[in-house]
């Protein structure tokens, strides 16, 4: 039987082929939490066989070319090939940028009833790629064989990411979501991403400025990692890089002794610009102590323009999540 799995990083994929567990192993690694969504024409070409697809716009863009021609999938698209596998196993973890990928393949899917028959769901509450392939090798996480409920119900979580405001998201909370056993946590840890009604910043922006509160802390001390106090786990590492900057490169300022920036490959290509940014150290101002002490709004001082799925939160436009009682606020 030909084994084809899916996960959503290099890393995971790269424990999954070490620990032996597919014929052939593919990562997805398209961002979807942070940043404009693709369009409903960029969604359907994005599964599509290669054509006029810019770089980052196909689902195999992520997979190196020598494995691409070796395995004979440079240019296919996935209905096609899935036509070709005995099964094809979503891996995909409890991450939200994870479980928003697996939304979107089986949303992508679920017209074609042959593929639909191909799929199984493993169900991991773990993150792949922090997991030994030794180790993996010993794993069996449950499967699930999506059937039309699953299909719907990702489905409707996928438009609802997708919708110009975030309520359809949060009206989720109130459907039976166990079909997808990780979304529900997904669902939540996104809300939380929201400017809240205390402090006017998400739980990452949030736990960086705990962590920087005992002051005189290293960047990369505040970034989320295996073994790390920052266990958010929403944003990967270029975008808490881009919220640390957003937290100090603004015009009041939350944390100040970030010397070297903005947080982009340019400053990382560059060895001098690179090590003074890792020589930082970190400490709150005043603003910032008392952002953190709920006493005054980020929001209030600073400008936001940014994507949260579908919705662009501006500050005449700024959905807001009340962490206590998990309710969503309109603007106004």
């Amino acid at each position: 039987m030909t084994r084809l799995i899916m996960t959503s990083d290099s890393s995971a994929a790269g424990g999954i082929r070490g620990a032996g567990l597919g014929d052939l192993v593919i990562a997805i690694e398209r961002r979807l939490v942070e940043g404009p969504l693709p369009s409903a024409a960029e969604c359907q070409a994005f599964f599509s066989p290669r054509t006029t697809q810019q770089l980052g716009q196909n689902w195999l863009d992520d997979t190196p070319a020598w494995r691409l021609e070796g395995a004979g999938l440079k240019g296919r698209g996935l209905i096609d090939l899935l036509s070709e596998w005995d099964t094809a196993e979503l891996w995909m973890g409890p991450e939200p940028n994870a479980q928003l990928l697996l939304l979107w393949l089986l949303d992508h899917c679920g017209s074609e009833e042959a593929a639909v028959s191909r799929l199984s769901i493993r169900d991991l509450d773990f993150a792949v790629g922090e997991v030994k392939p030794e180790q993996l090798a010993k794993l069996d996480p449950p499967a699930i064989k999506p059937m039309q409920d699953h299909l719907e119900l990702a489905r409707r979580a996928w438009q609802a990411y997708r919708a110009p405001t975030p309520q359809a998201w949060f009206d989720l909370l109130d459907a039976d979501l166990r079909l997808l056993p990780q979304l529900e946590r997904c669902v939540v840890a996104l809300l939380e991403e929201l400017p809240n009604t205390t402090n006017g910043l998400g739980a990452t922006e949030t736990r960086i400025l705990q962590l920087i509160a005992p002051g005189e802390v290293p960047p990369f001390d505040v970034f989320p990692g295996y073994q790390k106090p920052n266990a958010r786990r929403v944003f990967d590492y270029w975008e808490v890089g881009a919220l640390l900057d957003g937290l100090a490169r603004c015009p009041m300022p939350a944390v100040t002794g970030l010397v070297e920036g903005p947080f982009t490959l340019d400053m990382h290509d560059d060895a001098l610009r690179h090590a003074r940014y890792k020589q930082s150290r970190l400490s709150l101002t005043d603003l910032g102590k008392a952002v953190l002490a709920g006493a005054e709004d980020f929001r209030r001082h600073n400008p936001i323009r940014r994507w949260w799925g579908g919705t662009l939160l501006t500050n005449e436009r700024l959905w807001r999540w009340y962490p206590e009682t998990r309710l969503l606020a309109a603007p106004g």
